[in-house]
């Protein structure tokens, strides 16, 4: 079970940038349970860190996302509207944006 989380990991990748007011989230690869998991441990640190207001998900490189990825955004949604930012989301494929869209996602953030 170990070797497979690993090997899961491995087809994920997230990286950070701060412009203007926005802590931007380009994501690689599939957001399942386990990559959801630790997807909202580094973004919760880094959004802490960045002293920003706002959050973009830049999904182009996204090739699956589950309920899971939904769920993570919805989190990340409450605790930055909280504060009185908003969240966008970028560059989502055609699948993962249809996902979106069927789980209400897309009425509380903009694309």
């Amino acid at each position: 079970m170990k070797r497979r989380t690993k090997e899961r990991m491995k087809k994920l990748d997230v990286g950070f940038k701060t412009v203007d007011n926005a802590l931007v989230i380009k994501i690689q690869g599939e957001i399942d349970s386990k990559s959801a998991t630790h997807l909202r441990r580094k973004i919760d640190i880094e959004y802490d860190c960045a002293n920003v207001r706002n959050m973009v998900f830049d999904l182009k490189d996204v090739s699956f996302m589950d309920s899971s990825g939904i769920g993570l955004i919805i989190g990340r949604y409450k605790r930055v509207s909280a504060l009185g930012g908003v969240i966008k989301i970028k560059g989502a494929n055609k699948t993962v944006r249809r996902i979106i869209e069927l789980s209400g996602l897309g009425r509380i953030v903009k694309f």
